[in-house]
């Protein structure tokens, strides 16, 4: 078992600084749906805050529908309106 490091420093509410052994990273967003900024990684993340459920997915470098043999897979775009719903209730509640 190795060694781990990580701390999460709240800049204000929505943006944290994340600090671990390998480097350090930004969150915007709330729990719920959130975008993680890491040097030239980005992802995004939603999920059913207290109840372990989660969806996380890489969203740097993909492939546009327009390019030749690509498809936009189910999960994408359930990933884009799971994000939606809980950015639409974060901001109405």
């Amino acid at each position: 078992m190795g060694f781990r490091f990580q701390e999460r420093i709240r800049i204000f509410n929505g943006l944290t600084l994340n600090l671990s052994k390998s480097g350090s990273s930004w969150t915007v967003g709330r729990p719920g749906a959130s975008v993680n900024f890491r040097g030239d990684k980005v992802t995004g993340s939603v999920g059913i805050p207290g109840t372990g459920l989660s969806y996380r997915e890489s969203l740097d470098n993909q492939a546009t529908p327009e390019e030749p043999g690509t498809k936009r897979s189910g999960a994408r775009v359930l990933f884009w309106l799971a994000l939606v719903a809980v950015v639409a209730y974060v901001l109405l509640r």
